[in-house]
């Protein structure tokens, strides 16, 4: 019985085992950060439809801001009531006269596209103010006569020049023209964006701003200054200014004669983006009425887009523009290009702004560079 009781009493000499402790393959920190950075991606995935429409509801409501803040004001500070005017004055000042812009020409270009697609088949006869141009428009007759008089000629031009034949470009202006439900949605999400841009603006700012001090603690403060100015800098300078530009001289192309003088207008529009794209339209559409047998219509409309041009640059402009940000232009350029290839007609305004944003960004970081290399002397 004592051999037994002394069997079962454990010894009290025996040191216990330690068990040794393995860490985590992964840690917890780092899977939690690799789930946020899956959960962002599937965000991004699903719903990067939404992308363009709600950067330009941003890109909007950044620029116009301030004015949203004085309507705010003289509406007593009730941010539904006064988002819901904003969003009422914004379509109807802006988005509705664009689309019956954009609608009217579509359909004109549709008739020049039937025309061309009959002169093709034809053969287009030479013009009477080409055959009638001094010097040189006897050889220019000729040429027109070789190269594009013949059936066909037109489409071996169009295909030589864009690689796509007539028959295909005219198939893609009717494509665009009947997806007129996929423009609505977009213009639809851009909308009900806007509205809670206005309506939640302070709220968002102040998040970005709690964000963007832990994320850049010692350079937000500049950044969160340089971007609501590039972005209002950049759409008001460039995108009012073209499409004041693109009325008044698509006004301009009626009294003086020109033919489709509204799609002339929204193509002057359009270049006006571009530094220098504005004299070259109403230049050529001058030198057209001029050569066309009316060389008083041309020299009016070359003097008054002149004159336009002048009052533009020497007095509005650098009351709309103003800002940290002065675009050169190889920036805009490759802004509008690279806009347009990415993101459609939207591009024209999200491309400058996003190349307004990188040179920004540029010129901080030389700053503090030589702001660096200036101390260390």
């Amino acid at each position: 019985m004592e051999n037994r009781a002394s069997r079962s009493r454990p010894a009290e000499n025996v040191e216990p085992v330690a068990v040794s402790a393995r860490a985590p393959l992964v840690s917890y920190e780092s899977l939690a950060r690799w789930l946020l950075v899956f959960i962002l991606a599937a965000g991004v995935y699903f719903f990067h439809g939404f992308l363009v429409p709600v950067l330009a509801a941003l890109v909007i409501g950044f620029a116009s801001w301030p004015l949203f803040k004085r309507l705010r004001s003289a509406l007593g500070n009730r941010d539904a009531w006064s988002a819901t005017v904003a969003l009422v004055l914004v379509l109807s000042f802006i988005i509705v006269p664009i689309i019956l812009a954009v609608l009217y020409a579509v359909k004109e270009i549709r008739l020049w596209a039937a025309w061309a697609i009959e002169a093709n088949r034809v053969g287009p006869p030479v013009p009477v103010w080409i055959a009638d141009l001094p010097i040189v428009g006897a050889g220019a007759a000729e040429q027109w006569q070789r190269y594009l008089g013949h059936p066909g000629g037109l489409g071996e031009l169009v295909q030589a020049i864009s690689g796509s034949n007539i028959g295909n470009i005219y198939r893609g202006l009717l494509v665009v023209g009947s997806s007129a439900f996929q423009a609505v949605l977009t213009l639809l999400f851009l909308l009900i964006t806007l509205f809670f841009v206005y309506r939640d603006g302070d709220k968002l700012v102040a998040q970005l701003d709690r964000l963007g001090e832990r994320v850049l603690p010692d350079r937000w403060e500049r950044v969160s200054r340089i971007v609501p100015m590039t972005i209002s800098s950049t759409v008001m300078g460039m995108t009012v200014i073209a499409i004041g530009e693109g009325i008044v001289l698509g006004i301009a192309y009626w009294l003086a004669g020109v033919p489709s003088p509204v799609t002339l207008g929204i193509i002057t529009g359009v270049m006006a983006l571009v530094p220098g794209g504005a004299p070259l339209c109403f230049t050529l559409v001058s030198v057209y009425l001029i050569a066309s047998g009316t060389p008083v219509n041309g020299i009016a409309l070359l003097v008054w887009g002149s004159t336009e041009l002048f009052i533009v640059d020497k007095t509005l402009r650098p009351r709309l523009v103003g800002g940290p940000i002065k675009l050169p232009f190889l920036p805009t350029f490759f802004g509008l290009i690279g806009g347009v290839k990415t993101m459609g007609f939207l591009g024209l305004f999200l491309g400058p702004v996003l190349m307004a944003l990188l040179v920004s960004i540029w010129r901080e970081w030389v700053f503090e560079t030589k702001g660096r290399t200036d101390a260390d002397r």
